[in-house]
Formats: C-alpha cells, structure tokens, sequence
C-alpha cells in the first residue's frame, strides 16, 4: 500500500495502466456480464479467447464462477439468496459479499449448462490461476519493466490497475442498486444512473437491465451512455459478434409507461382531491333550497356537485359579490366560460368544496 502512494507514475505506465484497464473493464462489462452471463449476443471463438484473457487480468474470478453468481443475483434479486443483496447496505453489496465468508454449497442452483458445454469457459476455470499470474502480475509488470519502469509496473500496472478494476465492478452491485432512478420498475433496487455508468462503461442503467437482461443494451436510448453497447455495435460490424438481441421497443416503452403511472398514482395518493364524488351525500334540488334558505348554506352549484364555498368567498380573485351573487345556484355555466373560464387550477380548488351532489 505504501509503494502505491510513494511511486511515480510514469508516463509509458500511466498509458499502459490506461489501455489494460479498459480492456479489463470491457472484458468484464462485454464478456461476464452480457455474453456468458445473460447471453444477449454470440461471440466469435477469437474475442471470446480474448475477453478470456483479459478478465483473468482483472482477477475477478472465473468466467464460470462470475456467471453463476451473476445469474443467482438476478434469479433471487433483492432476497436472502442474493450473493450481493443489495437491501444489506453498500459496504456489503459492494465488496463485504466477498470479504464475508459464505457456505458456497449453500447457494441456490440455477442452470450453467451452457457455461459448462463451452470450451472456452471450462479451459479459462480450469487453468484460471494460471492464467491470472500471467495475464494479472507477469505480464503488466514486464510490459512497463520493458519500458523503463519496472516498480510503477508493480505497483501500479498491478495493484493500482486491479482495485480500480475491480471497484469499478462491484459499482454495478452497490452503487447500481442505490443511486438513479427506478425507471422500469419500482418493485426493483435496480436504478438507472447516468453517474454509475460513467464509472461502469454503461453498467449504470440497471433498472433497463434488471428488467430486460437478455437485451444486449444497457443504456437502451441512442444517447444513453453505454460504451459497452457501442464495442459489441463494433464487432458485429467486424464480425467478431452476431445474433446481438434486443428487447421489442413496444415492449419496453410499455413497461417504462406502466411503471411510470404507478409512480404517478403512488403520488396522487398523497394529494388531497377532496371527498369523492361517489362518496358525497345526495341532495334533491328541494333540499338544497332549504339548505340556502334555511340554514343559510353558502351553497352553489357546478355540474351537478355541490359546493359550500363560505370560507373561500374573500379569497376569490374576482370578490366576494361575484361569489355571493351565485349563491343558491347553478353556476356552471358562470364558471366554464360564461362570465370566466376558469383553469384547470380553479378546477382543482373546487374540489375541496364538495358537500354533496344533485339527484338526478
């Protein structure tokens, strides 16, 4: 720890730190997570070697190992059996699943044929470690040694590089699932947020993945940021990635409307709209009258409701006299253009006036 904080970074390292991170994180973002993880596009057996490679570089576990808790967080999300449930806090959703020892032949089962019928998986698991002395020490270390600087390479190119690597990963546990917007459905800690993606090469748009995970988008409007869709955008076009899935667009504007009218009604909810009409007390027009004149009611009409509008009459824009002067009648007409008509705002004060509604 020392030696990171007490080591220059040279330039050639800071370039090679640059490259190798990005090929890690994109290996990870493109690789674990939207290839072998949810399958949302095949690979050819070239770039699959070659995010093989580069996520053993990231020292973030075997792409089989990787995949099966990925698909376990997404079978039981939010739940007890969620390797990185994210309602047991940041800390734990970020890295305290892996510091927490856990009974590993306890974790539910979901289905890993697929991983275990590829050849390319099965090789990286088993000769992972291997391959992570290679591809996560040996070679950075030597690639900057190369280039003059033999401890940036071992402090930087290696410890620097992997716990940047690697936190930027775990923001897609924690960080995912806490900050942003649950856009698609509220029942979900997934959220969307430009913020985590700028650190996640487009992992930020969670509550879209969580809610449409075999869809090879994360950010799934044009201008969503999302390099990760754009990398596999180029490699279907160089040929190195095909049948790239995608969730229908109807589909998916559904789900983003129905979500967004059940945040709306959670909101109505907390408005007052006054006592609704089927709930009011019926008058006939006689009663109503001796409301008025008997009990002296400042009682009007509008639509067939009935409003008691005595605390609101020296309030009124217009005066009081133009309030009193409709007392006891059917100002409906007054009230929707005849002498004014009045806005959607005005609608809404009355309601808070209801006492009752005419009979038919």
């Amino acid at each position: 720890m020392v030696g990171i904080f007490t080591t220059p970074v040279a330039r050639t390292t800071f370039w090679f730190n640059t490259f190798y991170f990005t090929m890690n994180s994109m290996s990870i973002t493109a690789g674990h997570h939207r290839l072998w993880s949810h399958k949302s596009y095949k690979a050819s057996p070239f770039l699959k070697v070659i995010f093989a490679m580069f996520c053993a570089g990231s020292a973030q576990g075997s792409i089989f190992w990787w995949c099966r808790d990925h698909r376990i967080h997404h079978r039981y999300s939010d739940t007890d059996k969620d390797p990185y449930n994210a309602h047991e806090g940041f800390f734990y959703s970020h890295i305290g699943w892996i510091l927490l020892k856990r009974d590993r032949r306890r974790m539910p089962y979901v289905d890993t044929a697929d991983l275990q019928s590829d050849k390319i998986v099965m090789w990286q698991h088993r000769n992972y470690i291997p391959l992570v002395a290679i591809f996560a020490f040996i070679l950075p270390v030597t690639v900057c040694g190369l280039l003059g600087d033999w401890r940036g390479g071992f402090f930087h190119a290696i410890f620097t590089r992997i716990a940047v690597v690697q936190h930027t990963t775990f923001f897609g546990n924690s960080l995912a699932h806490i900050i942003g917007t649950t856009t698609y459905d509220d029942d979900s800690s997934a959220k969307d947020s430009l913020f985590t993606s700028l650190f996640t090469l487009g992992e930020g748009y969670h509550s879209f993945h969580h809610e449409f995970p075999n869809d090879y988008r994360s950010g799934y409007r044009y201008y969503e940021y999302d390099p990760t869709k754009w990398f596999i955008k180029a490699c279907y076009y160089l040929g190195l990635s095909y049948d790239l899935k995608t969730f229908p667009d109807n589909e998916i504007e559904k789900g983003y409307l129905e979500n967004k009218t059940y945040q709306i009604q959670k909101l109505k909810e907390k408005i007052n709209y006054g006592t609704p009409v089927n709930e009011l007390q019926v008058y006939t027009q006689t009663e109503f009258d001796q409301q008025v004149s008997e009990y002296n009611k400042q009682w009007l009409i509008i639509n067939d409701i009935i409003h008691d509008v005595e605390t609101f009459a020296d309030e009124h824009p217009g005066g009081k006299l133009l309030v009193l002067s409709g007392i006891g009648k059917d100002m409906t007409d007054a009230f929707t253009g005849g002498v004014y008509k009045h806005h959607k705002a005005a609608h809404n004060l009355l309601s808070q006036f209801r006492v009752g509604k005419l009979s038919k």
